[in-house]
């Protein structure tokens, strides 16, 4: 594949975790794809990495601001939060001035950030708020499935009542125009997932289905062909998985991440719709347990963050 002019920036992540690591395995293999510029600290990336990377179109931006004395990787500290966050800024105002197209995002950790000041529940709404964007969606998807969430990162004890018709219908539309946009689907065929089980015999077994879900689809049938649901959970993943869907909309997040982790978890991707860019992400977390072998890490599914942020920009620019 020829190389295009398509200018992806790689923010670090957490400097303690495996984004380092991952970085280093990942880009020899996509380094054709487009031209890169990693952002982070660059003595932590040469310690995790071992090595210099052998390969043209990639540049870094080195913060250095990760203090060298004690640093081990594994650890959770404000410092080490404090620096992942600089890097998303760094890499925000690099898209503020054109300077970079898309953004792939290693993993942060959450309790590290909100050790340093910042309390926020992860990257999608740090972005969403640094980019004063008020609707977003969080879409996660593998090789088979492509799942949006209605809610995130909520006790489950709290889904329920936070499903309402607005953000369930946004959840739908959002992710129609991204299937359209971004894959290049013409049709998108959607199913929505109940909340209950057996999306709730009828109501039987719970209100939400009636009540809320069904409300929400009955106005969108209009415009968009296949719209199915709310149907029980397990028969609408695994007819998503079988190929009748392209989108699959779940009320909330173990809902998606479950099936996710078990037909393709080294191929997941997390993608946030509605910010003024694309970005992407590995479906995983900054692995502490095994930041300090960093022969461990397994460059996956940055390597599918990387290939999906470019194949979505290039489909989005020949929209």
């Amino acid at each position: 594949m020829y190389k295009t002019r398509i200018r992806v920036g790689i923010t670090m992540g957490d400097p303690s975790g495996i984004g380092p690591a991952i970085i280093a395995k990942a880009l020899p293999e996509v380094s054709h794809l487009a031209e890169f510029i990693i952002i982070g600290d660059k003595w932590v990336f040469d310690k995790a990495s071992g090595c210099r990377i052998q390969a043209s179109g990639i540049k870094f931006i080195d913060l250095n601001n990760v203090s060298h004395k004690n640093f081990v990787f594994g650890r959770v500290k404000a410092e080490y939060g404090r620096a992942s966050i600089e890097y998303l800024d760094q890499a925000l105002e690099l898209i503020k001035k054109k300077e970079i197209d898309c953004l792939v995002t290693c993993p942060i950790s959450k309790d590290a950030i909100n050790k340093a000041g910042f309390h926020f529940l992860g990257h999608t709404e740090y972005l969403a708020r640094q980019t004063n964007t008020k609707a977003y969606l969080m879409m996660l998807l593998n090789k088979s499935l492509k799942f949006s969430l209605v809610t995130r990162h909520i006790p489950l004890e709290d889904v329920a009542a936070s499903l309402n018709k607005d953000n369930i219908s946004r959840a739908i539309l959002f992710t129609y125009k991204a299937l359209k946009e971004l894959f290049l689907i013409r049709d998108p065929r959607i199913v929505v997932c109940g909340l209950n089980p057996h999306a709730s015999d009828c109501g039987l077994i719970g209100s939400q289905e009636n009540n809320v879900i069904k409300p929400a689809l009955y106005a969108l049938r209009k415009n968009i062909k296949v719209l199915d649901g709310p149907m029980s959970s397990d028969a609408a993943i695994l007819k998503a998985k079988q190929g009748k869907y392209d989108g699959v909309i779940a009320m909330y997040h173990d809902q998606a991440l479950i099936p996710l982790k078990l037909s393709g978890g080294l191929s997941g991707v997390n993608m946030t719709l509605g910010l003024p860019f694309i970005r992407t992400s590995p479906l995983h977390g900054t692995a502490f347990d095994i930041a300090t072998k960093p022969a461990l890490a397994s460059p996956d599914s940055l390597l599918e963050a990387i290939r999906l942020v470019v194949k979505c920009r290039l489909n989005l620019k020949s929209h």
